[in-house]
């Protein structure tokens, strides 16, 4: 038997995301992962008829698995007085972002101070996309679970045959191994046709996965054909040259062809997505990572998100940097999204429940995290503990689950990323007597 001490963690709700939540819950955490999980007369009983001895950690709220921040850019955590300004779209948000990321940053310092917000607010893994080589350490470095993206922009089908592949090889290779590493290919309108054709190999060649904007600039919209044939027998090197000739199709559709998209990769935004791009995402076993706030500052349109809902596309949540939006605790975009759902028409009683599953297991699938000796992003026997606990008062299940959703931002009070407390507030700490380490 292990030598790990076993503690047992309590809430009033248990929310274990692959199982119905349970009321005066409890998790037997031994080492880096739960031993139990269940009511908690029935955890402790089986703990004690097998002779093993607890330290037993009881919050009057909620226990659930750690938030997954599906898309991210920890090293713009220092911009965001770029974030708290309101744009009319992309091109006009790129206009006050480009000269303060000129002026250039301690990105090392910003990226560890973002990844030290998203664990207070009870982030235990994100999707974090990387364009400076002195921030690519920082999920590594804070103990968090997740993927650092290498992003790629830029290229152009000459230059990245001279050059370009090597040199993507090259930074992929120097990301730390852990917690993960990945490609993310800007998007369709910043890369030509042979990067975005390559790029998908070198990741499946090391067994890696690949993020990638999409759907977040009008330019990715479909619209009427002017030709008939099929784009891809065209000639033509870019989704900007498709537009100039006035070929309509998506951009979705575009890197579909090229081979981008798959159960390894997952997308940002998906706003601008028709119902056959959804349907070729669904087809394909992409998900895609929701970021609404971020949406909103930048001057975009609300993601579809009602319609993703009801036809079952997997979807994950986002916050995006603090240059895009007002935090990255993401559950002020769990309650965006409750807001905006009903507001596109999607009234099922299942609405927080189906959005809380998505920023923890939805992540978690999202970048293959949910699966395998490493599992998180659930609470079952087995999985790595990455828990957080939130102080949310408890009536019916129903009734908690959407305060949680509708409310949850800002009251995380315990994280614990693989069995270690990792931040706690001021009230955690005096109630449970469990201090961060």
């Amino acid at each position: 038997m292990s030598s790990f001490p076993v503690t047992l963690y309590s809430a009033d709700m248990v929310l274990p995301v692959t199982a119905p939540p349970i009321l005066d819950g409890a998790i037997a955490v031994r080492g880096e992962r739960i031993l139990h999980v269940g009511e908690r007369v029935w955890v402790e009983r089986s703990l004690a008829e097998r002779g093993i001895d607890v330290h037993h950690v009881h919050w009057p709220g909620v226990l659930m698995p750690g938030l997954v921040n599906a898309h991210t850019h920890l090293q713009y955590t220092g911009m965001a007085e770029v974030g708290r300004g309101q744009y009319s779209g992309f091109d006009d948000w790129a206009k006050g972002f480009n000269p303060v990321y000129d002026l250039g940053r301690d990105w090392a310092a910003d990226a560890a101070a973002g990844a030290r917000m998203m664990i207070a607010a009870g982030t235990t893994a994100a999707a974090d996309v990387v364009t400076d080589p002195t921030a690519a350490h920082a999920l590594h470095d804070a103990g968090l679970h997740g993927i650092a993206y290498w992003e790629v922009m830029n290229w152009t089908n000459e230059e990245w045959l001279k050059r370009g592949r090597v040199a993507v090889e090259a930074a992929l290779d120097s990301l730390p191994s852990r917690p993960g590493t990945g490609l993310s290919p800007h998007a369709p309108y910043s890369l030509e046709i042979v990067p975005l054709l390559e790029i998908p190999d070198i990741v499946r060649e090391r067994g890696s996965r690949i993020h990638i904007h999409l759907g977040e600039s009008g330019i990715e919209r479909e619209f009427a054909h002017e030709h008939a044939e099929p784009w891809h027998t065209a000639g033509l090197s870019s989704l900007r040259e498709l537009r100039q000739a006035g070929f309509g199709t998506s951009a979705t559709d575009y890197v579909d062809h090229l081979g981008v998209l798959g159960p390894d990769c997952h997308v940002a935004h998906g706003v601008y997505m028709s119902e056959r791009d959804r349907a070729i995402l669904r087809a394909r076993g992409t998900t895609v990572a929701l970021c609404p706030r971020s949406n909103a500052v930048i001057g975009l349109d609300a993601p579809p998100v009602a319609a993703y809902l009801r036809e079952g596309s997997p979807i994950a949540i986002g916050t995006d940097s603090l240059s895009s939006s007002p935090s990255l605790d993401p559950m002020a975009d769990v309650a965006e999204l409750m807001r905006i759902a009903r507001k596109q028409g999607y009234g099922n009683v299942d609405l927080a429940e189906r959005l809380l599953t998505a920023v923890t297991l939805g992540g978690a699938h999202a970048m293959g995290l949910d699966d395998g000796p490493e599992r998180s992003g659930y609470l079952a026997v087995g999985a790595i503990a990455n828990l957080a606990f939130f102080d949310t008062p408890v009536s019916g299940v129903n009734d908690t689950l959407t305060t949680l959703a509708e409310s949850g931002a800002g009251r995380a009070a315990a994280t614990i990323i693989a069995g270690r407390v990792r931040a706690a507030t001021a009230e955690f700490a005096n109630q449970t007597g469990v201090v961060a380490l």
